[in-house]
This record gives structure tokens, C-alpha cells and sequence, in this order.
């Protein structure tokens, strides 16, 4: 069995900034009151001419350059994505064309905001069973096409943009790269945090939007629970303790729930990658953004080990560690 490693890192967010002094007379809410609930600032939204695809594109383009790898290179590509540009094709096939790759088998990957690491675990079986040699994986998601802005409990959390990594096979198999992935749902859940409308169930109608809706207060004890006990498993499935890590990248929901779960784990503030200041959730691009951010910044370097742990509609969380 080979190793599985992250070869190069990329990512793309809009230029477009919603701020909370925006929303405050959109939606009537203060800054003080967005910050005091979820830590976000501001948060980065598409345009209406720009799509998922777009900021797929642009991420994967800065990953296979920080792989020096060229589309002809990639065996595979993966796209987690909640808000694709049509119901039908793949955002994935629509990355194929643009970087005019050969051939090669795509899909996207409906995961909520776990999406990222459902993407990663596949990347990681291929490539450790020795299927392919480099496998592009994309988060991506425009969650303001689905965000009411009339919402003020919703309309604070969600930004757009995506982030991609080039999981690549390792000749040699040292315990690098992608060491373990776990992934867990309860679907009893899924009304804490769905969208009613726009689906084989509701199509799209007055009655039933296609906009979220969220339960705030189970989505946040669900988080937490979640979140943690992801981590703890997979910390205890790697013989590994909190104080083993050196950087945990969590999803970028909420603040309140970032530092909840830190406080559980034990873990110290200043090995917690925090992005969501500035750009909000972005659903499956969270992690890969934050992994990209921290890399260009100098805190995560090569050898480091990552603890990522994520939670999604679903109701799905779940959890990876990769040696950098």
C-alpha cells in the first residue's frame, strides 16, 4: 500500500466583502452583535455573473502550481460542493474542460460541510490501493445563492469561495501524508439545518424556498458533540493524544463553536487555524481555505501534524489527521 500526501495547495475567494456594517442595514444587526455570536467580521460573496465553478477553477490552477504538476498529471478530480452552477452536470466535469484534462473519471461529492474530508477519504483509498498517482480535490460552495438575506440569524454565517488540494501516491510508504479519515451521520437530524425547497421532494415555489433554514441552537450542541468526539476517536484510533498535534483545522462555522470544542480537546488557542473572522462558512470550502491560508503564512510547514475536524447538515461530521 502506498502513502497518500498532500502535494500542493490552493485556493480562491471572491473579491466582493459583505461586511457586518452591510448587514446591519440589510438585516438590522449590529456588529457587536455578529461578533459576540459568531466571530466573523466579514464574510466574502460572489457576484451575480460568478458561479461555484469559477472558484473551483481558480483554486485547482493554484494547486497543481504549488505541485508543479500539470492537468495532464491529474488521474481524478473530486469536487465537494452543496451549490453546484446547475443541478445537472457535475461542477467536476466543468473543471475538467477548463483545465482540458484527459479523459479522466469526475464527481462531485454532496457532503454538506463535511464534503471536503468525504473527498479526501476517497482521495485517499484510490490512491493508497494504488488506483492513481494524483487526484485533485476541490471545496467549493456559493452558499449566498442559498442564504436569506431577510434571515438575520443565517444571513451572518455564510460566505463563498473554494479551496483544493492535489493528493498525490507516495512510492514509499513512511507514514506520511494522509494518515486516517473517519466519518460519521445521524440522519434523524437533518431539519437542524436543511433547505426546503428546490428538490425532487419540494421544487423550488413560493411556499418552499430554496433558501436555508436553521434550528441555531440544536445546530450549535450538535457541533460541539460532534465535532469532539470525531476528533477523540480518530486521536484514539492513531494511538495519538491532543498534545500529539501540532494544528488542528476545524470547520469555520462558528467561532463560539471552534473555541468550544478547543476548550473539550484541551487543545491551546494558538494551534487552532481560524479563518472565519474574514470570510465566514463557506460550507466544504472551510478547511482546505484555512489549509491554504496557513501554509502561505508560514505556520503550517512540511512534517507538521493536522488534526481537521468537521460537522455538517445531515446531520454529518467527521474528522481526518495528515502528516503535512
Amino acid at each position: 500500500m502506498y502513502d497518500a500526501t498532500i502535494h500542493g495547495v490552493g485556493s480562491s475567494i471572491p473579491i466582493k466583502r459583505l461586511t457586518n456594517a452591510d448587514l446591519e442595514k440589510m438585516v438590522g444587526v449590529s456588529d457587536e452583535w455578529v461578533i459576540s455570536r459568531t466571530g466573523i467580521k466579514e464574510r466574502r460573496v460572489a457576484d451575480h455573473s460568478e458561479a461555484t465553478s469559477d472558484f473551483a477553477y481558480k483554486a485547482a490552477i493554484g494547486a497543481l502550481e504549488d505541485a508543479s504538476l500539470n492537468p495532464s498529471d491529474i488521474d481524478m478530480i473530486l469536487v465537494a460542493t452543496e451549490t453546484p452552477d446547475h443541478i445537472l452536470p457535475p461542477v467536476a466535469s466543468q473543471i475538467q474542460h477548463r483545465l482540458r484534462c484527459s479523459s479522466i473519471g469526475v464527481m462531485d461529492i454532496h457532503a454538506t460541510c463535511i464534503g471536503f474530508l468525504s473527498s479526501l477519504q476517497i482521495a485517499e483509498m484510490y490512491i493508497k490501493a494504488g488506483k492513481h498517482k494524483n487526484i485533485l480535490v476541490i471545496g467549493a460552495d456559493t452558499l449566498s445563492k442559498l442564504t436569506d438575506y431577510t434571515d438575520p440569524y443565517t444571513s451572518i454565517l455564510f460566505g463563498d469561495g473554494a479551496g483544493a488540494v492535489i493528493v498525490s501516491r507516495s512510492e514509499e510508504t513512511r507514514g506520511t501524508g494522509i494518515l486516517s479519515t473517519l466519518l460519521h451521520a445521524d440522519g434523524g437530524a437533518f431539519e437542524a439545518l436543511f433547505v426546503p425547497g428546490g428538490g425532487s421532494r419540494h421544487p423550488a415555489s413560493d411556499e418552499h424556498k430554496a433558501k436555508m433554514v436553521m434550528d441555531g441552537s440544536k445546530v450549535f450542541k450538535l457541533a460541539v458533540k460532534s465535532m469532539t468526539s470525531g476528533a477523540e476517536e480518530i486521536l484514539q484510533n492513531n494511538g495519538l493524544r491532543p498534545e500529539d498535534v501540532d494544528w488542528v483545522i476545524p470547520h469555520q462555522a462558528n467561532e463560539r463553536i471552534i473555541d468550544a470544542v478547543a476548550r473539550n480537546l484541551g487543545m491551546p488557542e494558538h494551534k487552532i487555524i481560524k479563518t472565519i473572522q474574514y470570510y465566514g462558512n463557506s460550507c466544504s470550502a472551510t478547511i482546505p481555505i484555512s489549509l491554504h491560508q496557513a501554509t502561505m503564512d508560514g505556520r503550517i510547514k512540511r512534517g507538521d501534524l493536522i488534526l481537521m475536524v468537521a460537522f455538517g447538515a445531515g446531520f454529518v461530521w467527521g474528522s481526518a489527521l495528515i502528516r503535512y
